[in-house]
């Protein structure tokens, strides 16, 4: 499997090289901190968490998902899942159906959020929200069609959350739709904020911004009538992951999408090794009861992996485990990986970064920049989702 998309994607760089070297800018976008954030187990929310291993500082390009807040995802009987059809993920006479006026949403013109440094409620306008979304997520010299595709998900994201807390508040949130740390660049940031990171460059790379997020300020993603889970990570593994493989339920929205241009984003392959000592130690702190034998190289078994190419389960010592335990317990880029042993020490070789649902930020600046824009970019990787212009002050 790696071996195809490795030639979809040699083929694919040669297409994108102009481009690349058009869209050059000065280096420093949003970082992500070097802490992972809580890695979710079934129950947990679709958001990204896009972050490396705690020992490992995020490359300065690695765009960030949504805060990690629990999100109910559809059940397998109320949506059937659509069947997944590689042919048709990308059609270049495609063109995305523009948005249309949904009188069943109702939009708001500002979101409560906490702010996690200070513990303070504010209220943010929808503009300056979504404007300081994409820049929170998203690196700044990205195409301005990529950057509004992150606009309509964050926006997306925001909405479906505010909803929630409506309907079942969240005593932590102390009335807020969301919590989010702008101090630190963490779900959105100010202009202010935004200005001091891009130094020289700010007036450029704001403008930019403001253009792209004002550009598509009232419209979001809706399934069934409600805006959906907009889950959004850094890089797939080359087909995006299937929601249902990661978190509970089913959402017909977030299937497999090919996405070939993640193999040319910056270290799309990586690599993380430890001795047989320290993977034992951090296995049986998770499993005290695992008995792994004499020899490491009798350690780990057989995988079984997603149609996308990700760890569903893996045997070690004996015992099934998830890949995204494994991935959570090791602080892996992503679930996708391939494990090595020699001499007693063990090399995991890592495809992509984030948990692989929903839209690949730097697949969509690679759609964007063949040409696609951001109604197509969201029609590949939220399939079947719509996209709307909703009603509410100000939009």
């Amino acid at each position: 499997m790696k071996g195809a998309l490795l030639l979809i994607g040699l083929f694919a760089l040669s297409m994108l090289m102009i481009p690349l070297m058009l869209a050059g800018g000065p280096a420093g976008e949003p970082q992500a901190p070097g802490a992972p954030l809580a890695t979710f187990s079934p129950e947990a929310s679709p958001s990204e968490e896009a972050l490396p291993g705690p020992a490992a500082e995020a490359p300065a390009e690695t765009p960030q998902g949504p805060p990690g807040k629990p999100v109910e995802l559809l059940s397998g009987e109320d949506a059937p899942p659509e069947p997944f059809s590689p042919e048709g993920a990308l059609t270049p006479e495609a063109e995305a159906a523009p948005a249309e006026d949904s009188p069943l949403i109702e939009g708001v013109s500002e979101f409560v959020i906490l702010d996690e440094t200070t513990g303070e409620l504010n209220r943010v306008p929808l503009r300056d929200y979504i404007r300081g979304a994409v820049a929170a997520e998203m690196p700044a010299r990205f195409h301005p069609e990529a950057l509004k595709a992150q606009a309509v998900a964050a926006h997306t994201y925001a909405l479906r959350q505010h909803y929630t807390q409506l309907e079942n508040p969240d005593p932590a949130l102390m009335g807020a739709d969301f919590s989010a740390d702008p101090e630190n660049r963490l779900v959105y940031m100010t202009e202010e904020k935004a200005r001091e990171f891009y130094g020289e460059a700010a007036d450029e790379y704001w403008n930019k911004i403001c253009e792209a997020a004002d550009g598509v300020a009232g419209q979001v993603l809706v399934y069934d009538n409600e805006p959906i889970v907009a889950a959004y990570h850094a890089i797939s593994a080359g087909v995006t992951e299937d929601a249902s493989n990661v978190w509970t339920g089913e959402a017909p929205y977030l299937k497999p999408a090919v996405s070939e241009g993640d193999l040319l984003a910056p270290d799309y392959e990586t690599e993380l090794t430890f001795t047989a000592q320290a993977l034992k130690t951090a296995l049986l702190n998770e499993y005290p009861d695992l008995e792994l034998a004499k020899d490491p190289g009798e350690w780990v078994g057989e995988a079984t992996r997603s149609y996308s190419d990700y760890v569903a389960e893996i045997k070690i010592g004996g015992k099934a485990i998830a890949g995204t335990d494994i991935r959570r317990i090791l602080g892996l880029r992503s679930h996708s990986f391939e494990i090595t042993e020699s001499e007693g020490i063990f090399t995991f070789t890592v495809y992509g970064h984030g948990h692989g649902v929903g839209l690949s930020q730097y697949g969509a600046d690679f759609m964007a920049r063949q040409g696609r824009a951001y109604g197509e970019i969201l029609e590949n990787y939220y399939a079947g989702a719509s996209l709307y212009s909703v009603s509410g002050p100000d939009l």
